[in-house]
């Protein structure tokens, strides 16, 4: 793709719309995302229940990059390039697992997991093992969530998002936690159909009975309006008279939004859950009953956080759910979500797991099928962008305008 192509491309887009098509289907588009998107920024890749012990590793595909995040034997989490520095296999071609040195099936090429190369047989006198570890892949964890970032030089404002968002999230103690379930889905749709349907509530009380059990859609870019001003001051009365419980707490809930502010946007917001209030549930009530941190109160809401250009999280008084979505193709995208509830719980005891996942697996289908709707639709040839709601749709046009923005510094 030529810069020229794309600087044509983003010329054409409207403010306040949707993207032009080749955004969503393009191949060199695409390769352009996985460059300059996913290979420069932070991207949410695991939590840290999934590395709870020395040796444990996950591996996540970014594009063609594939990172191998392990535990140490020191207890820090360290990411690299999962690939030996001997002739580039793949080191560790499992999801997730256990190991005590990070070995090369194919030469037996062997590092310790900090990365040092430790074991080259045959090689030749004076050949240096200290130039030949593993290749370092940067790492920033915040509050339990594991982030990584492919840029030689990524960008510095990541320190900001954790010195502002571990008041908010610390309390919770996600570190803390054990995995109780992780589902992959596989979306046919562009990565970027996936975060817009994210970034809108518009759609759930037609499409999310079950999560709409729970959760006011009003909590999610909503803004005064003809049709929704009413019921949107009956939700800020109830958000007013809970922040102020939770603040009295100690658990920050005022919203932050900088979505399309920095280079590293995230927004954030402890927002009232209806019914019961206590989690994100069939009933709204408690999924796991052993709470959280030293949480004794259930009913604390869902503090929302999402991050761009790849994640959301609802942390909950007794379980935190956390999605990644990892683009494949133009046309396919992995979402990946993992509950977590207090490592002592005890399954079919504090939880069971289909309670636990109902909401999500139920929403994720549904919205599964919302993008893959909206894919066939915008290879159309009858598609073009169309106008996103002031009322509703306030956050789908942060992601696009942060995306754009993104894209533009490319081709200038």
């Amino acid at each position: 793709m030529t810069t020229t192509f794309l600087h044509d491309l983003l010329a054409r887009r409207r403010a306040g719309h949707s993207l032009e098509a080749p955004f969503y289907r393009d191949e060199a588009v695409f390769q352009a995302d996985l460059a300059h998107v996913f290979g420069r920024h932070w991207i949410f890749v695991a939590v840290e229940p999934q590395l709870p012990q020395p040796g444990d590793f996950v591996t996540v595909d970014i594009g063609r990059s594939s990172v191998l995040l392990v535990r140490d034997d020191d207890g820090r989490v360290r990411a690299f390039h999962n690939v030996c520095r001997h002739r580039g296999t793949r080191l560790c071609a499992a999801q997730q697992g256990a190991l005590g040195n990070i070995v090369c099936p194919y030469h037996q090429w062997t590092y310790d997991l900090g990365g040092a190369l430790i074991h080259a047989d045959h090689m030749p006198a004076g050949f240096d093992r200290e130039a030949h570890g593993l290749r370092p892949v940067h790492v920033q964890l915040l509050a339990g969530l594991v982030f990584v970032c492919l840029a030689d030089e990524p960008p510095e404002d990541m320190q900001r998002m954790v010195s502002e968002m571990t008041p908010y999230l610390a309390p919770h103690r996600l570190a803390e936690c054990k995995v109780a379930a992780q589902v992959d889905i596989v979306e046919q749709g562009n990565w970027k159909l996936t975060m817009e349907n994210n970034r809108e509530c518009y759609h759930c009380v037609a499409n999310h009975p079950e999560l709409t059990v729970s959760l006011y859609e009003y909590g999610f870019g909503y803004r005064p309006g003809p049709q929704n001003a009413e019921g949107i001051q009956r939700f800020k009365d109830i958000m007013a008279a809970s922040h102020a419980r939770w603040e009295g707490m100690g658990l920050p809930s005022r919203e932050i939004d900088v979505l399309d502010e920095r280079v590293t946007g995230f927004r954030t917001q402890r927002l009232p859950l209806d019914r019961a209030g206590q989690s994100q549930t069939l009933d709204a009530a408690v999924a796991c009953r052993k709470l959280l941190g030293s949480f004794t109160d259930p009913a604390l809401g869902g503090l929302s956080f999402w991050t761009q250009p790849n994640s959301w999280h609802h942390f909950m008084s007794d379980h935190v759910v956390s999605f990644a979505v990892l683009p494949i193709a133009p046309e396919r995208t992995l979402v990946r979500t993992t509950w977590c509830v207090h490592r002592d719980a005890i399954e079919g005891v504090d939880y069971d797991v289909a309670r636990l996942t109902a909401v999500w697996n139920a929403t994720n289908d549904q919205d599964r099928r919302l993008v893959e709707a909206s894919q066939a639709g915008v290879a159309d040839p009858a598609y073009e962008p169309g106008p996103y709601s002031p009322y509703t749709e306030e956050l789908v046009e942060k992601f696009t305008r942060w995306y754009v923005q993104r894209m533009r510094a490319l081709a200038a």
